[in-house]
């Protein structure tokens, strides 16, 4: 066998100057409603490759909540079976082109979750009644050795058997997971129960075989870890002690979001449910530990969601309208850092550190070691050039983004949202003009910055527009989570403008120039 890349030259760590693009595997582009795991996941890291990008970051990869979101889901363990490519099933015997033919979706802009979840569903359990028992037995063999799959597995078949969220079960002695109650359900579902298994057991596999395609590559993956689980989440109904919720009724007496500011004022009312962290304390954080620790094998890099929150964190009152009526209460600090350091060594982070930032949580987030993040994007707010998100500003342990997946495109921003001052102050110091392209002199500017790793949203390397904006946080709708790009769009010349950034600004990857 030949030796990938990765062993001949040996992935550069982070530090390095390097580039990253960030798309959700939702996002790319494929026939059958949604991104997946299969021939257009490899040909997308192809097409970093030939760019000479080096990391390719994603969202979550769980199950999705309410409103489709990655931050609010049923398990934060589990994989999202929508992501299972439904074409390498047949090469498993699962699944005839006959049964897929008929399901094609004509739609490549926008994921349409409603039909996305219906027809999906509808193949993974035909797949399911046509799996062998070999396949029966390397599904066992596989959740066998992983329990947290096993009470996922029950989790998703007892939710969707009642089709309601935990905290409206029908059987209280089923949310208090009373053996007798757990009995019953587990014979009266155990079929259900085994597809969820099916299901997991599946996107493991296409995961797995598509993470060693892009590290073969010199491809690093970034994940993330969001900070909060959901309170309809398997989570919650395991370990209730964990969480500031009802040990009964498992309902929260808190809730998690944000202050207000300029651009929500009435702040963000997330609605998950806090931690309980004396408790977590009490075991030197295992639960966390655990957690890390299965993300750091699905991934190459962990970005840390909200991670103001393990300083301190916004508490809202239950049944509030808002978050204005919350206040701040102390995190676990440096103590759940060093825990998951000493359990956890060889994981690699990246700390999502925006928000309301007093000057004490600055110094807490620098003093942890993990590479802040700085956003182009809101780097021309302030006209008096002292926004520490421009390119001359930044610190070389840090990760420049243009955007991310909450904020506006830079040209939806740019054209919609600046203000004239803003806009013409973006303009002149970025050099920007329509000959080249807005989006390539914005995305020179941040490539030329002094951050070790710069990363693009690929709707900001394609310039576009307010159409293809991933979320508007606090807000629910059709188009969050939805935006889908055009195989078309990933070709030769996009690549080769990627590719001259790289050279231009020092991020080619090592083994690259070596062999150039």
């Amino acid at each position: 066998m030949t030796p990938s890349r990765v062993q001949k030259k040996g992935l550069d760590d982070m530090f390095s100057r390097s580039s990253g693009v960030l798309i959700h595997l939702s996002s790319l582009p494929g026939d059958y409603g949604i991104g997946s795991m299969g021939a257009e996941a490899r040909y997308f890291i192809d097409f970093l490759e030939r760019s000479g990008v080096t990391y390719w970051q994603l969202l979550p990869l769980v199950p999705p909540g309410d409103g489709a979101s990655p931050y609010m889901s049923p398990s934060s363990a589990a994989g999202n079976p929508l992501f299972i490519d439904l074409p390498s099933l047949m090469e498993d015997g699962l699944l005839t082109w006959r049964d897929l033919a008929p399901n094609r979706y004509d739609e490549k802009d926008q994921v349409n979750y409603t039909w996305v979840q219906q027809n999906h569903e509808k193949l993974l359990r035909r797949a399911f009644r046509n799996a062998s028992e070999q396949v029966r037995l390397q599904v066992d063999r596989y959740i066998d050795n992983d329990q947290e799959l096993a009470d996922y597995a029950l989790f998703q078949a007892i939710r969707d058997y009642f089709g309601r969220k935990l905290v409206e079960w029908p059987d209280i002695g089923l949310i208090r997971r009373e053996p007798e109650a757990l009995e019953k359900y587990r014979t009266l579902l155990a079929e259900e129960v085994e597809y969820q298994k099916f299901c997991q057991y599946l996107f493991a596999k296409q995961w797995q075989a598509l993470k060693k395609y892009a590290n073969d590559r010199g491809i690093r993956i970034i994940g993330d870890i969001p900070f909060y689980v959901s309170l309809d989440s398997v989570d919650v109904w395991l370990r209730p002690e964990l969480f500031q919720v009802n040990p009964v009724t498992k309902v929260p007496d808190a809730v998690a979001g944000v202050p207000g500011d300029l651009f929500t004022p009435l702040g963000q009312l997330w609605g998950n449910p806090l931690y309980q962290w004396d408790v977590h304390r009490k075991d030197g954080y295992q639960w966390w530990c655990n957690r890390v620790r299965r993300t750091a094998q699905f991934f190459d890099v962990i970005r840390i969601d909200h991670f103001r929150g393990i300083h301190s964190y916004w508490s809202v009152p239950r049944d509030t309208e808002d978050a204005l009526k919350g206040h701040w209460c102390p995190g676990p600090g440096m103590e759940l850092i060093d825990a998951i350091r000493q359990q956890v060594p060889q994981a690699e982070f990246i700390a999502e550190d925006l928000g309301d930032i007093d000057e004490e949580t600055h110094r807490f987030i620098a003093n942890s070691g993990i590479p802040g993040i700085r956003v182009l994007v809101d780097a021309f707010t302030d006209l008096e050039g002292n926004s520490a998100f421009l390119p001359h500003h930044c610190i070389e342990d840090s990760v420049m983004y243009t955007g991310t997946h909450d904020t506006p495109t830079f040209i939806q921003w740019l054209e919609h949202i600046a203000t004239d001052a803003q806009r013409e102050y973006a303009e002149s110091y970025l050099r920007l003009n329509r000959q080249e392209g807005l989006n390539w002199g914005m995305l020179a500017g941040a490539w030329g910055s002094i951050s070790s790793l710069v990363v693009a949203p690929m709707q900001d390397v394609l310039g576009l527009g307010a159409g293809a904006r991933m979320n508007a946080p606090g807000t629910l709708g059709e188009f969050n989570w939805s935006w889908r790009v055009r195989r078309e769009a990933l070709n030769e010349d996009v690549s080769a403008r990627l590719r001259r950034l790289n050279q231009l600004y020092g991020r080619m990857p090592r083994w690259i120039e070596d062999e150039e």
